[in-house]
């Protein structure tokens, strides 16, 4: 495919921009906002354990439900309609979570912020792809950091909000950074056709020609591939996420303050992956070394908790924090292996609807290892093993292949 020719900036995709970066930075904040002010919430309304679980399970798998939602109403509501439509169920669910009477109430809220979330997840990938396809790794990395950082504002600022204002407020504040999210967007449409020009001809085209991708691309390599390394990935992320301060008090002998800090550490090292990946992968000619190197990474900090726990448990948490580099290099390839919109919506969804379902499993899959074999030590090797299904796209994504062209090539 024929790289497009640079376009100036300002020509119709400002608005554009400022969308997709407003967009981005409310993208983390439904789950990131609950859990520190838990306290004061169970303090106010009736919540037993069992629906604690459920909110605390929520994410991935409301964010695997997005890759099943937001491709059909792109369909039914345009690309720009579609976007706007999940920040402002996002909205919606924050404002509902802020007056919620009871734990039911507080649990619809909350997956309704999820899908708002996880359905922009899915559209922001095509939609960098309509407006800025000279720019792709640029504008991907630009909103994946944005998002990185969006993620560490509301553990921050939800409990002094909670103890000055109410729980409450703590958690409406966020319906305010959606609304001014969906502006660029109600502009956007009020004016569509003006600012930003139209597909062309040929674009048309194999628009149509592809309209049906959504269904071959569960015959696809490249999908497959794409949503496994995802979703190990994800896996991983989130078990880290949940059990890395227990396991390194239990097996490095770390304090609870130390522990909260190799969190902290864990979660900030996504931000450099964020401003450099995207643009490597669009330069690189084959995605593979990344992802070799992710593997290493991964492969490495695993072993040294499992050998030498009590040696580096600094740098085995960052080494771990480093191994998913390929989460914006994915975000990155959903548009560089599709040649229309229409494909990238439905990899997009293909891939982060797999990925997140199978991600979810990791911190439940861990946990029960560890309560079982009363150690860490299986649990380890069980994340260690998961990054097998990581290996297929090491070489099925190593060749500048489109999953339009796979459909194509199959019906020859």
């Amino acid at each position: 495919m024929t790289t497009p020719a640079p376009v100036p900036l300002v020509r119709g995709r400002i608005l554009a921009f400022l969308g997709i970066a407003l967009v981005a930075l409310t993208m983390r904040t439904a789950v990131g906002a609950v859990s520190p002010i838990l306290g004061h919430i169970v303090a106010d309304i009736d919540i037993d354990h069992l629906m604690l679980a459920v909110i605390a399970a929520a994410p991935p798998l409301v964010f695997g439900l997005s890759g099943l939602v937001a491709p059909p109403a792109s369909r039914r509501l345009g690309l720009e309609g579609a976007l706007l439509a999940a920040t402002i169920v996002g909205g919606l669910g924050h404002l509902l979570r802020a007056i919620a009477p009871d734990a039911t109430m507080l649990l619809i809220g909350t997956v309704l912020a999820l899908l708002g979330a996880g359905s922009s997840n899915v559209l922001l990938p095509p939609i960098v792809k309509r407006y800025f396809p000279d720019r792709i790794g640029t504008i991907t990395a630009v909103y994946v950091t944005v998002m990185s950082v969006g993620a560490t504002i509301p553990p921050v600022v939800a409990v002094p909000v909670a103890d000055a204002a109410g729980w409450r407020v703590s958690l409406g504040i966020w319906a305010i950074l959606a609304a001014t999210a969906a502006v660029p967007w109600i502009w956007h449409l009020l004016l569509k056709g003006r600012h930003v020009e139209n597909l062309d001809t040929h674009a048309r085209g194999l628009e149509a020609a592809h309209a049906g991708i959504g269904a071959r691309l569960f015959r696809s390599p490249i999908a497959w591939s794409m949503a496994l390394l995802f979703g190990a990935t994800t896996m991983e992320v989130y078990a880290m996420f949940a059990w890395l301060p227990s396991m390194v008090t239990q097996i490095s002998g770390v304090d609870s303050v130390q522990a909260g800090l190799l969190l902290g550490a864990f979660a900030i090292c996504g931000i450099p992956a964020a401003l450099i990946i995207p643009g490597l992968a669009v330069r690189s000619p084959s995605p593979s070394p990344i992802i070799v190197v992710s593997l290493g990474l991964f492969v490495v900090g695993f072993l040294g908790f499992l050998l030498a726990p009590t040696a580096a448990p600094l740098l085995w948490t960052v080494l771990i924090a480093l191994g998913p580099i390929v989460f914006p290099l994915v975000l990155t390839l959903i548009n560089l292996r599709t040649r229309t919109q229409i494909g990238a919506v439905a990899l997009s969804g293909f891939v982060q609807g797999i990925g997140y379902a199978v991600g979810a499993l990791g911190p439940l899959v861990v946990g029960i290892l560890r309560d079982v074999t009363g150690g860490w030590d299986v649990p380890i090797w069980f994340m260690l093993g998961i990054l097998v299904f990581s290996i297929p796209s090491v070489f099925v994504l190593r060749r500048p292949r489109f999953v339009e062209d796979e459909g194509q090539l199959a019906g020859r």
